[in-house]
């Protein structure tokens, strides 16, 4: 019937997503991926950035940054694939090096308490050398010659990472984090359903997960107003942490580094 033809009813679905007996559950498995996710995943690609930015041969550079780009461009099916076929209760690489070790196999995508950390090593793995490209960037605008001054004053590897590279890097990591932060509700939906099972969905039932299965797994004539009830909350929950994050790196930054 249109915007101004249909009966409007307010708050009820989103009343409905909060009030659900799962929405708890829903909620602190998205912020426990995500958050883990930027523990993990957040810091790696600039220590990476950092050791490539010191290899002294170029050419062994650039085998590790193509090996390390590679992964990146491996599709989430075929990621989902892999991590079946290694953590194989049988023949997968994981349990074959338990039994090595004298191990008993263990079903690692059936333990609800592996799920997250599966998720997120296995993402740090794919998209460590991607994310370390806009960092490469960064640094290989330092001038050569503040190095040189470094080194002449006796200064060791670890000291002109800390007073050269980094506070180089530390407005792109600003930048990087504030976005970042403005996506802690999303997290990838693609990879979570192809992982999830009846044994781990305690731990892997997430919001984007729920309302997929609202959407095309109910019978229910509001499922799309439903859905777009949540996807509206998401939208909300990652602007508000946006402005936050910004405000308090522009108040907290020497030179105002901020998106806006």
């Amino acid at each position: 019937l249109g915007i101004m033809g249909s009966p409007w009813v307010g708050l009820e679905h989103f009343e409905r997503f909060f009030s659900a007996y799962n929405f708890r559950q829903l909620l602190f498995n998205t912020l426990g991926i995500s958050v883990y996710s930027l523990i993990a995943g957040f810091p790696i690609p600039i220590i990476f950035a950092l050791m490539l930015n010191y290899l002294i041969s170029n050419k062994l550079r650039k085998v590790v940054q193509m090996v390390s780009y590679a992964p990146y461009f491996i599709s989430t099916v075929v990621i989902c694939g892999m991590l079946t076929i290694f953590l194989d209760t049988n023949s997968g690489i994981f349990n074959v090096l338990r039994g090595l070790l004298g191990m008993e196999p263990v079903n690692a995508l059936g333990k609800p308490e592996w799920f997250k950390s599966i998720y997120v090593w296995s993402g740090v793995w794919q998209g460590m050398g991607w994310s370390s490209i806009i960092y490469i960037s960064a640094l290989s605008g330092v001038d050569p010659q503040t190095h040189e001054a470094a080194i002449i004053d006796g200064a060791h590897r670890g000291q002109r990472i800390w007073h050269i590279n980094l506070p180089c890097l530390t407005p792109t990591i600003v930048i990087m984090l504030i976005m970042r932060m403005g996506s802690v509700i999303n997290v990838g939906f693609e990879k979570v359903f192809l992982m999830q099972n009846s044994l781990n969905l305690e731990y892997s039932e997430i919001i984007a997960t729920h309302v997929y299965k609202m959407t095309f797994q109910s019978t229910s004539s509001t499922k799309y107003s439903y859905s777009t009830a949540v996807g509206l909350f998401n939208s909300v929950v990652n602007c508000t942490l946006l402005l936050i994050v910004n405000f308090i790196t522009k108040r907290l930054s020497a030179d105002n580094t901020s998106l806006f």
